[in-house]
């Protein structure tokens, strides 16, 4: 009958392992670590070492300050409207607000160069299609606000 053959492996030294990996990497990272001993270099030159040193120092006295401005009610309010500000940016097309980008700087530059338009002029600009459909859009938003304050008006009154 046959005999199985016992498989015995060495005992895995994993600290030798990790001591040949170690003694391997500045050759196989060289590259990577030169890059970051030249930004630990740029970042020690600007001082922002010693701050983070300095923050981590007083760790405990930074954070009381952050948590006790970040409860006040100025703070979870600008959070609140980011949040909103963000859903408006999110569902705005991106050509549409390019466009608006371009026509503020173009329309004060020309604000700059000509004398002002006449009420003859801006009359005629108020006509035109693409100028009252820029305005019905800003009314509607003014009408919306506007119903919102009327509705804010009521509850502090308790009607």
């Amino acid at each position: 009958m046959s005999q199985p053959i016992r498989l015995q492996f060495p005992p895995r030294d994993a600290r030798a392992e990790l001591q040949t990996r170690l003694q391997n990497a500045p050759f196989q990272h060289a590259e990577a670590l030169l890059s970051g001993y030249d930004l630990l270099q740029r970042l020690h030159d600007r001082g922002v070492l010693d701050l983070l040193r300095g923050a981590l120092g007083s760790s405990d006295r930074v954070l009381s300050i952050v948590v006790d401005a970040a409860k006040t009610p100025e703070a979870i309010n600008a959070t609140r409207n980011l949040l909103i500000l963000s859903k408006v940016m999110f569902t705005l097309e991106p050509a549409l607000l390019e466009d608006v980008v371009t026509a503020v700087p173009n329309s004060l530059a020309q604000a700059k160069e000509q004398k002002p338009l006449s009420l003859r002029q801006l009359f005629k600009k108020m006509c035109s299609h693409d100028t009252r459909r820029a305005l019905s859009v800003m009314l509607g938003v003014v009408e919306s606000f506007g119903k919102s304050l009327g509705s804010l008006g009521s509850v502090g009154r308790g009607l």
